[in-house]
């Protein structure tokens, strides 16, 4: 697979992790809370929603919103970032910027594959996906 590169920071190949197609991968040595990546995100109207459930891109939506009715997805490399639920990164979603913020939680070395936890980024949180993932 060709690598596609956003930054000096990151690009997208083939992931090692089993079923999971593409993956965000870092280009250079990554320090702990080092911001990785900043994305724009497009929110989809509430109008919008009602076919979603039948696409394959209700898998790369983030959820946001105290109930986590509202979704958006994430330009950039956001929505390639794969699960892990011990991630080397994590996101933050910024509303009123209309980003989400992919920030390192630990050092990550260069080509290692940056994985975040999709349960809203609650390392707590080990309920189960919509689909399913190994367990590490």
């Amino acid at each position: 697979m060709k690598k596609i590169s956003a930054s000096d920071k990151i690009y997208v190949s083939a992931s090692r992790i089993p079923n999971s197609g593409r993956g965000v991968f870092a280009k250079r040595n990554i320090k702990k809370g080092e911001i990785i990546e900043e994305c724009p995100v497009i929110e989809i109207p509430e109008h919008d929603m009602a076919n979603l459930g039948e696409s394959i891109l209700v898998t790369y939506f983030f959820f946001f919103g105290k109930n986590k009715e509202r979704l958006e997805v994430a330009l950039g490399f956001g929505s390639i970032y794969n699960h892990s639920y011990k991630p080397n990164a994590k996101y933050k979603i910024k509303p009123a910027e209309n980003t989400i913020d992919f920030i390192a939680l630990k050092d990550i070395l260069k080509d290692d594959e940056i994985t975040v936890d999709y349960n809203f980024a609650n390392p707590k949180d080990k309920t189960p996906l919509w689909f399913e993932v190994n367990p590490e």
